[in-house]
């Protein structure tokens, strides 16, 4: 070899210089079990959003339309209904 830079045997690639370092560990089951929850969890929060500009006033007007739903069930008498038959 004349006169080049010389490398170290295994060292032709800048990205295996350090690799003993960038060792990525796996985390233990429970961790990685909530991971995997909440990654499913936003995935499916933006399914269900997918073409809402506002997901939070869609939450507030379905709420409010449940409690109005209870009001109105909870003011009709449960005896009749409210319709009565006549004959003749």
């Amino acid at each position: 070899m004349s006169g080049g830079v010389r490398k170290s045997m295994g060292m032709c690639l800048p990205c295996l210089s350090g690799a003993k370092d960038d060792v990525v560990v796996t985390p233990d089951p429970e961790t990685r079990r909530r991971q995997l929850a909440e990654a499913a969890e936003k995935r499916q929060k933006e399914t269900t959003y997918r073409g809402i500009k506002d997901p939070e006033a869609l939450e507030r007007k379905k709420k409010k339309q449940e409690e109005t739903e209870k009001q109105t069930m909870n003011s009709v008498p449960s005896g009749g209904g409210g319709l009565k038959w006549q004959v003749g």
